[in-house]
């Protein structure tokens, strides 16, 4: 019988967390996460970092998704598990999808209980995510989440709930999957700050992000993607301003797509230069901004990207 050998990537979160005074933290090693496995599977853990995932940089996000490349370099490997914070899993599980070329399954997982607290999680996580990457029927699927028995594609997966076991739920089951492409951008990746728009929103934000050489702005929206005419006004300066912008919306389902006038519309938004994230909401919309833009794309690219993301 071969062996089929898994490399799990272990970056900190709850899963590697437990309880102490100052609240839970990851202080468990790649190696105590390791779970009991079919005889034919071996686990290669690699602890690549500890942190809380809300405290993660976007370096610290390409720094997985190179360590995922690494892992695949050896030809033996069937699969990678990443363990990982659920508070942005949803993001870096994207940035990876956007670069996996490889069709040997990259599986995320993570959990909502520390792993000292009597309804753990972790544990029976991790097992069902090394089973998942072992697996060849997993080949060509694309990042997969997997989370309290749920099997997600990475592309429109997000967090629904801050306790719930079942922490995750996805847009849309079959967004398509266009690569940014199969190398990864060298130097620094490019900023891009996420705005969210809501009642009485001061246009300043937009103005400061470009003050601040933002490369590029995501609008959390309202509704189908639309806003106050005066931030119109600041989307189009920006634009001017070689600062690409991206508009997707604070709501959970459904399509975006520039429907209304007004002077704030999506129609507006259009017109004053924005493109819309028709599928993307707007954390994995950015992260596909940043991946875009840290590869040199333009605007046409930038556009023909989330068009092809969409079903």
């Amino acid at each position: 019988m071969s062996t089929r050998q898994v490399v799990m990537i272990t970056t900190g979160g709850t899963a590697a967390s437990q309880t102490t005074d100052d609240g839970a933290v990851p202080v468990l090693h790649a190696a105590d996460l390791v779970p009991a496995t079919a005889d034919d599977v071996r686990v290669a853990p690699v602890e690549l970092m500890a942190k809380d995932s809300s405290a993660m940089t976007v370096r610290d996000q390409f720094a997985i998704v190179a360590a995922i490349a690494e892992a695949f370099a050896d030809p033996a490997v069937a699969g990678v598990v990443v363990t990982h914070g659920t508070d942005t899993l949803e993001e870096t599980a994207y940035l990876a999808d956007v670069f996996a070329a490889d069709p040997r399954p990259v599986v995320f997982t993570g959990a909502q209980f520390p792993a000292d607290h009597p309804l753990s999680d972790g544990p029976a996580n991790i097992a069902a995510a090394v089973a998942l990457a072992a697996d060849a029927d997993s080949r060509g699927r694309g990042v997969l989440v997997a989370i309290g028995g749920r099997v997600l594609g990475a592309r429109g997966v997000f967090k629904t709930s801050t306790t719930e076991v079942t922490a995750f739920d996805t847009v849309h089951p079959d967004l398509p999957r266009p690569l940014v492409s199969d190398t990864l951008p060298e130097g620094r990746p490019a900023r891009v700050d996420l705005l969210a728009l809501y009642p009485g929103v001061s246009p300043g934000t937009i103005a400061s992000a470009v003050a601040q050489r933002a490369a590029g702005i995501v609008l959390s929206a309202t509704g189908s993607g639309n806003t106050h005419p005066d931030i119109t006004a600041e989307v189009n300066l920006a634009v001017q301003r070689d600062v690409a912008v991206v508009v997707s919306t604070r709501v959970p389902y459904g399509p975006v797509e520039p429907t209304y006038g007004g002077g704030g519309g999506g129609v507006d938004l259009v017109r004053a230069g924005a493109i819309f994230s028709p599928w993307l909401r707007a954390p994995q919309a950015r992260m596909a901004l940043i991946a875009l833009l840290s590869r040199g794309a333009d605007a046409d690219a930038i556009a023909a990207f989330f068009a092809a993301s969409s079903p």
